[in-house]
């Protein structure tokens, strides 16, 4: 490339000051600190970066049990002694069934729509053995649930190995007593603001992914 005198005067220029971070010398050199994500991309609009959330098979009529991550490989976060899941090993994905144009005949249509999706508990329960033993799970199976990290009622692939793990029960949770998580009323929360306009789905979606304990408060629900 040809340079100008004009183009050697301002690196000459820029080198004494030592104050720039980038000259334009006439080619097409951009500076490397532009943000990849447009501003407002995440939750609520806050601007903040998210990564973009795989997408899955969809819906199936026939599941087959998913290969899980080998075993000891993931590994549990705790915020506040809830169990996260490992992002590494869950970090989610989307059933492509689901969209913001169709959610009144998908998600938000009367009569439900997970039963209709959902992947039989013989399939599920082999997955739910095998993903226990990639955490490390060792406690009762009864009280930990085989869960959807990105709800199927926001739109989560049914059997993609990436948005299902073992989810432990919360702390004080009596031995014996079940499934009963916290989880569960946030995503119920998410889904009634779907539905009602007041968040798009792929914001509760990435609200759900990035952490489902300070979700609803990320996008101004609690």
């Amino acid at each position: 490339m040809r340079f100008t005198r004009r183009a050697w005067s301002a690196l000459l220029t820029c080198l004494l000051l030592a104050g720039c971070s980038s000259v334009s010398l006439g080619g097409s050199y951009e500076s490397s600190s532009r943000s990849p994500v447009p501003a407002g991309s995440g939750p609520g609009g806050s601007g903040a970066s998210v990564r973009a959330i795989a997408v899955g098979a969809g819906p199936q009529k026939r599941y087959s049990v998913q290969e899980q991550p080998a075993a000891g490989s993931c590994h549990y976060r705790y915020e506040h002694g809830e169990p996260l899941e490992d992002p590494a090993c869950t970090p989610g994905a989307v059933s492509p069934a689901v969209t913001q144009g169709n959610l009144k005949s998908t998600i938000c249509r009367r009569g439900g729509y997970t039963s209709g999706v959902r992947p039989s508990t013989y399939v599920t329960g082999k997955e739910k053995r095998l993903n226990a033993v990639s955490y490390g799970y060792t406690g009762r199976m009864g009280d930990a649930e085989y869960d959807h990290l990105i709800s199927l009622q926001l739109g989560g692939d049914p059997n993609d190995a990436r948005n299902l793990w073992v989810e432990p029960a919360d702390p004080g949770h009596a031995k014996g007593s079940g499934v009963n998580n916290k989880k569960d009323p946030v995503e119920t929360r998410l889904h009634t603001a779907v539905c009602a306009g007041q968040v798009t789905l792929a914001q509760a979606q990435h609200a759900i992914v990035s952490d489902w304990i300070t979700a609803l408060s990320s996008l101004r629900l609690s």
